[in-house]
């Protein structure tokens, strides 16, 4: 779609990239394409395989937006959780395909995502917001509690603990590992497998198991809007 995030487009699957910088900022301009082309995999009725770059999968939010202001990082983070909300609620089955790094929004996109892989290696994942200065939102509350393993959702939330990719599956932010050259195309078996899944019957499912996480993260998404946010430390 542009040079921040590009669509490719199989005959069951739909491969989107991130592709923003150094750490793959996620920016409003970010957001607003994955939106766009989430929209368009919805119309081509394609599972999405979901990844970034060697080494990188996402670092988090874009910081410029996150320190300009208060009501600036205020408008980001609620963008992104409404983002989050759109693919947790998404109809088709949305694989994440970690390439490397995921911290803050990175995190929370893996645990956005139907099927988390990721890639062997040195790399960091996890939920630093509390670590960088910023008291974390409640729809990132609500996101994590959900998605993570019970005993690993305080030490993840309240004490940003990181984990290297093995450990990330015991936590819950991953649900499988590869070697970085088996990532893509582990990832394009999986959403094979998944192509034999009934999509009617997978999004009536979908949607009744996170009924009532999907609307308590839509009222955690409000509850941020009236608190505000406490933006990263400078």
């Amino acid at each position: 779609m542009n040079e921040l995030v590009q669509y490719t487009t199989k005959d069951n699957y739909a491969i989107i990239t991130l592709s923003n910088g150094k750490v793959n900022a996620i920016s409003h301009e970010v957001i607003d394409s994955l939106y766009s082309l989430l929209d368009k995999a919805e119309q081509e009725k394609k599972i999405v395989i979901l990844t970034g770059q060697p080494g990188m999968f996402s670092a988090g939010y874009d910081l410029k937006s996150m320190t300009a202001s208060p009501e600036s990082a205020l408008e980001l983070v609620t963008k992104g959780s409404k983002l989050s909300h759109r693919m947790l609620s998404f109809p088709f089955p949305i694989i994440t395909a970690c390439t490397g790094h995921a911290v803050a929004k990175g995190a929370f996109l893996l645990l956005s995502s139907d099927y988390r892989l990721g890639t062997e290696g040195d790399f960091k994942i996890g939920l630093n917001e509390v670590m960088i200065g910023m008291t974390m939102h409640n729809a990132g509350i609500e996101i994590a509690k959900a998605r993570l393993a019970p005993v690993y959702f305080e030490r993840s939330v309240n004490n940003s603990e990181i984990y290297s990719p093995k450990d990330a599956i015991t936590a819950g932010f991953l649900d499988k590992i590869v070697p970085e050259t088996h990532l893509l195309p582990t990832a394009i078996k999986i959403a094979e497998m998944f192509a034999s899944l009934n999509p009617k019957a997978h999004a009536a499912t979908k949607l009744k198991v996170r009924k009532d996480y999907l609307t308590s993260l839509e009222e955690a998404i409000e509850q941020d809007i009236k608190d505000g946010l406490h933006p990263p430390t400078k």
